[in-house]
């Protein structure tokens, strides 16, 4: 099933309960999501096909999920927080504006059909990673902030709804418009991205847990191997910068968008 249609049998699909291998075997890949998640975003690339080739039905795949992000990207959130690269002094506004356009994003999935999707966020993807490659900004030198902290409110507000609409990719829409706009180099936006990432997971998994679309145990125990893979991939983030962020960065990006541009001939 592809991802762009996921929303769409929500309501039609009925109650599930995983069988007890998949607990293990879920949380493992995690683990890997979350290292991955940590360094260039894009672990939805991996635990989505996973959620979805285990059987798990369309709406708890989306609110599960949600529960594993927000628990790796929090343990990165605070990673990143320790190692000085950003402060929430300063964030508090950047983060209630990315909230809100996550929450209407996650109420809006529920009644809107997101093939539209699938052929934008190739697009879009396809531009994050040619502006990495060829772009010289990429590095960890800060440069001149083009839009400021205001305006690039919608932006953020933007990137959260996109978040809670649909998901894939978010990561990278953060980290790289916080590098072309805010002019931040990209180790420090890569964790500013982490604290808008959970901020927008958090209010994805408000929604779908009032509407019981998350399988609680099982969000958690793989919420735990994300965290793990979080703190082994916000180790090697912080270490080698740049270095290992761009081309990891380009990566994921074309690998997404790969996968998306696929599952669109694929129907």
């Amino acid at each position: 099933m592809s991802l762009f249609h996921l929303a769409l049998a929500a309501a039609q699909t009925p109650a599930f309960t995983p069988t007890p291998w998949m607990y293990p075997v879920l949380t493992a890949i995690a683990v890997i999501t979350g290292l991955v998640d940590a360094i260039a975003g894009g672990g939805g690339l991996i635990m989505m096909p996973a959620l979805i080739t285990v059987g798990l039905p369309p709406h708890l795949t989306l609110g599960t999920n949600k529960i594993q992000s927000m628990c790796g990207t929090t343990m990165a959130t605070w990673r990143y927080h320790r190692a000085g690269l950003f402060t929430l002094a300063g964030n508090g506004v950047l983060v209630a504006v990315t909230f809100a356009g996550a929450l209407i994003g996650a109420l809006v999935i529920q009644h809107f059909k997101p093939q539209v999707l699938s052929l934008i966020v190739p697009v879009l993807l396809i531009g994050v990673a040619l502006y990495t490659v060829l772009s010289p900004r990429m590095d960890d030198g800060d440069r001149h902030d083009r839009l400021g902290a205001r305006k690039f409110l919608p932006v953020a507000g933007g990137v959260g709804f996109y978040d809670g609409f649909f998901g894939p990719g978010a990561g990278q829409f953060y980290t790289t418009t916080l590098v072309a706009l805010r002019g931040m180099g990209l180790t420090r936006a890569t964790g500013l991205t982490k604290l808008l990432n959970v901020t927008s997971n958090l209010a994805s998994v408000i929604v779908f847990a009032l509407g019981g679309h998350v399988l609680w145990l099982l969000g958690l125990c793989m919420g735990a191997g994300a965290m793990t893979g979080a703190i082994i991939g916000s180790h090697f983030a912080t270490r080698f910068g740049a270095r290992l962020i761009r081309p990891l960065l380009i990566v994921v990006s074309l690998a997404l968008t790969g996968r998306l541009v696929w599952q669109w001939f694929a129907g």
